[in-house]
């Protein structure tokens, strides 16, 4: 299982991203910048997805509904298959697990480093948050341009290590599609029918 917590600290530095030797254009560069204040400032988020996780022999997939604070943590529950439905994820002050009737279980690892599906969701928000955004550029899923980013250790090569790749809608700035890739294969892909994120409020006094 891997460590970490799924929302970082605010630090204005990292609004700098990791965009040196990106191939992606100034415009693709600036969007890429926005979206990553937009995560930065973030209070919370909630929607839902389809996940599919290869563990090489067997495919599985699950469809989600997730929300959460950064005060509170994220949760995440299984609606399909109806076999599994109602399974609750819980990903907290850096560990994960799994409640059903109470008991508290653990989802097998997709490699070598631990990883597992429930690992995709908070992988993203770090990503957009603090990773180093290696790639971006623009790409049509279905009839939407979306623009596409990549993350991953400055220190890899394309295909090394872990990547984290997200795709955005270009004109409605909403993620769409991610994917966590080890050593060059997709290990995880999640695809939003809905992601909304809750703004940070200021009260005034």
């Amino acid at each position: 299982m891997r460590k970490g917590t799924f929302w970082t600290p605010v630090i204005p530095l990292l609004l700098s991203l990791c965009l040196a030797g990106c191939t992606g254009t100034a415009q693709e560069n600036q969007l890429a910048l926005d979206l990553r204040t937009a995560f930065l400032s973030m209070e919370g988020c909630s929607g839902a997805m389809e996940v599919e996780a290869d563990y090489g022999q067997r495919v599985y997939q699950y469809t989600v509904a997730f929300s959460g604070t950064q005060a509170e943590g994220l949760t995440l529950v299984i609606t399909a298959p109806q076999e599994v439905a109602g399974i609750t994820a819980h990903v907290a002050e850096g560990q994960t697990w799994l409640t059903f009737d109470g008991v508290r279980l653990e989802t097998g690892p997709l490699n070598q480093e631990g990883l597992s599906p429930l690992d995709a969701l908070p992988a993203f928000l770090t990503a957009m948050q603090s990773g180093c955004i290696a790639e971006s550029g623009s790409e049509w899923l279905g009839e939407r341009e979306a623009l596409r980013l990549c993350c991953r250790d400055p220190a890899e090569e394309p295909g090394q290590g872990l990547e984290t790749v997200l795709w955005f809608d270009k004109e409605e700035k909403t993620l769409l599609q991610g994917e966590l890739r080890s050593a060059g294969s997709t290990v995880v892909r999640c695809v939003f029918s809905s992601f909304i994120l809750t703004e940070t409020t200021t009260e005034k006094g």
